[in-house]
C-alpha cells in the first residue's frame, strides 16, 4: 500500500440528539460519524454505494473498531478525517476524529468491508475489478 490511496476530511456538527443525559455524544452516534466519512470517502474515487450495487457487489461491513479518547459534546465541531489502508481482499479505512478548532483528539477507528457477489450471495476473498479500476490498479 503507498500513501497515495485516497483519503479526506470531513467536519461534523454534534447535534442535540446525539448526546445522552450526561450531555456527551453516546457512543453508537460514532458509527454514524464514520459512515458520513466513508461515504465522502467512496465519492473521491467514485465508488460509493449506488456505485456498488450498479456492478454487482455489496459491500457489508464485518468489523468496526473504535477507541475512544475524549468525550464529544453537542454543538462541538468533529473533524472526521477518513483513508483507505487497503483494498486487495477487502476494504479497510482508517478514521481519526478531532476537534476542529483545537485539533485534540476525540477518537480513533477502522472499519473493514468485504465484497459479496450480488447474484450469488457468495463472500469474495479478492476485491472485484470494479473496485480495482476505480482505484486505478491494473487488473
Amino acid at each position: 500500500m503507498t500513501d497515495d490511496l485516497p483519503n479526506i476530511s470531513i467536519v461534523v456538527d454534534v447535534p442535540f440528539h446525539d448526546v445522552d443525559s450526561y450531555g456527551i455524544v453516546w457512543h453508537g452516534h460514532y458509527l454514524k460519524y464514520l459512515e458520513i466519512s466513508r461515504c465522502a470517502l467512496l465519492d473521491t474515487f467514485n465508488y460509493n454505494y449506488n456505485e456498488m450495487l450498479s456492478s454487482g457487489y455489496g459491500w457489508p461491513i464485518i468489523e468496526t473498531k473504535t477507541r475512544h479518547i475524549k468525550p464529544a459534546h453537542f454543538g462541538q465541531k468533529l473533524r472526521v478525517q477518513s483513508k483507505l489502508v487497503e483494498y486487495e481482499n477487502r476494504l479497510k479505512i482508517d478514521y481519526l476524529i478531532t476537534d476542529a478548532e483545537t485539533g485534540e483528539r476525540v477518537a480513533k477507528a477502522h472499519t473493514i468491508q468485504v465484497a459479496v457477489d450480488l447474484e450469488s450471495q457468495e463472500m469474495l476473498f479478492v476485491s472485484p475489478a470494479a473496485l480495482l479500476n476505480r482505484l486505478g490498479v491494473e487488473t
